[in-house]
């Protein structure tokens, strides 16, 4: 159960990114410790290099001038000021014979011998000799000061070594606070960093219950976690609205559905209880026709709708002339708004194109005049106008008629929503929500603007095409 619990964990994004952190924040940690060593460590060889040079040339410099005395000399008045604790000297003759040896006590332990090997009519190399134990070091440096005649200068290297074995235990102590340091923070920034995944995480799995309604806890920092979330959200937000819509739009094709089935059922029923008649029998299948087309007519603006809405609307688009689409429009209803005394007018210049599926663009100049007649009182006015605006063409239908409350407006793109004004007209209250939806899928928009008792104003926003070429 653990070894399972513990490979659980360790497969988890939290571990593998507190790990990767952890390890990250260690090992660079640990470069610069490390490269603060070396420089460090070669700063100080330089330096000690540059004294040794420096007392080399000093002591030479006294030879010259007043020879092996002069050097013992220069040698005790150091000694008695103290500035010479640290420095060896020998002067070797010919034949590699001491004339002058003087190193501190701390050097007893050197094998001063190793000095004593090769020839000495040259400059010898910068040599670096070991103690007994190979702890310590000592770093000589040589020059000719006559014929035959070297002398030797060189500089312990203990208290460079003492400095740098402080530094490396330092090192050695404060990287066990790095390594607690860079897990303890690489858990909490993991931690941190992955609160939105897990808030998702509980969201989804709360959704999967049934809770619709979960979202996720923005943590309002405006970074990519952030967005995504706000994305998450609006999508949920979307589904619900989507799904709220479906069980309504359900519950009103079923209310709507029964009343015309109702109807064929009874016709049917009635039908078969009388007595046989040829004529009774041409009213009752006639009554059953256009009860059955009412429906079909319902399920497939009900289709149009949900393919116009998931994208799935099959466009036919083509150049079509606005001007000459209003026209063509119109004229279907002219009679109509005729027989109601209600004036129709058009507005839109000749030369105004747009490219869209001409049918389905008419069904929208339809269900929209349609409404337009059907609510405007006798002596009425709609007006239908069309201009250019920027990229985009506008396109208004404004008429006198009951107008909609303020309460209603936002719900007349509903699926079968039928406002109390217009219960009395016959209608499947699917038009509005089939005009939006094809709107829509042309990449356009629709707004209403409406008062009660004075008129209502649909404005379409389309974007415009290109003439067809002649």
């Amino acid at each position: 159960m653990f070894l399972r619990r513990h490979n659980l964990i360790r497969r988890t994004i939290t571990f593998r990114l507190a790990l990767w952190s952890s390890g990250v924040f260690i090992l660079s940690t640990s470069f610069l410790f490390a490269l603060a060593y070396v420089f460090l460590s070669s700063s100080m060889q330089e330096k000690d290099r540059e004294d040794t040079h420096q007392k080399l040339e000093e002591y030479a410099a006294q030879y010259r001038m007043g020879g092996l005395d002069g050097l013992k000399k220069e040698v005790a008045l150091e000694e008695k000021t103290g500035k010479r604790h640290s420095f060896f000297v020998r002067l070797a003759g010919p034949q590699d014979s001491s004339l002058f040896l003087e190193a501190p006590d701390r050097w007893s332990d050197f094998d001063l011998e190793q000095l004593k090997r090769g020839p000495v009519n040259e400059m010898a190399q910068p040599t670096h000799l070991l103690n007994r134990n190979a702890k310590k070091g000592l770093e000589m440096e040589s020059t000719l000061v006559g014929e035959g005649v070297l002398l030797q200068v060189g500089k312990s290297t203990e208290d460079r070594q003492e400095l740098l074995e402080r530094f490396r235990e330092i090192f050695l102590g404060f990287l066990i606070s790095v390594i607690v340091l860079g897990i303890a923070s690489g858990s909490f920034l993991a931690s941190r960093t992955l609160r939105p995944i897990r808030n998702l995480i509980h969201t989804i799995r709360s959704i999967s219950i049934g809770r619709m309604n979960a979202r996720v806890p923005s943590s309002q920092t405006g970074d990519e976690l952030d967005e995504l979330v706000m994305l998450f959200n609006a999508m949920l937000e979307r589904i619900e609205t989507l799904i709220n819509g479906m069980r309504g739009s359900l519950d009103n094709v079923a209310h709507d559905l029964r009343t015309p089935i109702t109807r064929l059922r009874g016709t049917a029923e009635m039908a078969l209880c009388s007595e046989p008649n040829l004529e009774v029998y041409r009213e009752v299948l006639a009554d059953c026709v256009e009860e059955s087309e009412r429906i079909l007519t319902m399920l497939n603006t009900l289709m149009d709708i949900s393919e116009a809405e998931t994208g799935a609307m099959k466009l036919r688009l083509e150049a079509v002339n606005l001007s000459a689409l209003m026209e063509d429009t119109v004229e279907l209803y002219r009679y109509t708004a005729e027989d109601k005394e209600i004036t129709l007018r058009v507005n839109s210049p000749n030369d105004l194109f747009l490219t869209v599926d001409r049918n389905r663009m008419r069904q929208v100049l339809a269900n929209l005049l349609d409404n337009a007649i059907k609510y405007t009182p006798s002596g009425g006015r709609i007006e239908l106008e069309a201009f250019r605006q920027e990229q985009q063409a506008v396109l208004h239908i404004k008429d006198t008629g009951i107008g909609i409350s303020p309460e209603e407006t936002p719900r007349i793109w509903d699926r079968l929503y039928r406002a109390d004004q217009s219960r009395s007209q016959r209608g499947l209250g699917l038009g509005l929500s089939l005009v939006k939806a094809v709107v829509q899928a042309h990449q356009g928009r629709i707004e209403v603007c409406s008062q009660p008792g004075v008129g209502s104003l649909f404005t379409l926003y389309l974007p415009i095409g290109s003439a067809p070429i002649s």
